[in-house]
């Protein structure tokens, strides 16, 4: 199942690790630095090992089994 991550409006992109606490996946920034840097997370099918990346509506990001969609508001 994907989750949906709705940008706030106004908002062009949303950044990995910010994307990682709003889904509730981590609770801190230093959480997902740590999760980003293992590799296990996926942005459109690629390893991922930047937290400033920057997710665009129709970006998918993968960690084990959740799978999260970015989309604008």
């Amino acid at each position: 199942m994907v989750e949906e991550i709705v940008l706030r409006e106004g908002d062009e992109f949303i950044k990995l690790g910010q994307l990682l606490k709003k889904a509730g996946v981590v609770g801190y920034g230093s959480d997902a630095k740590m999760l980003i840097e293992s590799g296990e997370i996926l942005v459109n099918g690629e390893v991922e090992l930047r937290r400033g990346r920057k997710c665009y509506p129709g970006d998918e990001i993968k960690l084990e089994d959740s799978v999260f969609k970015v989309v604008s508001p």
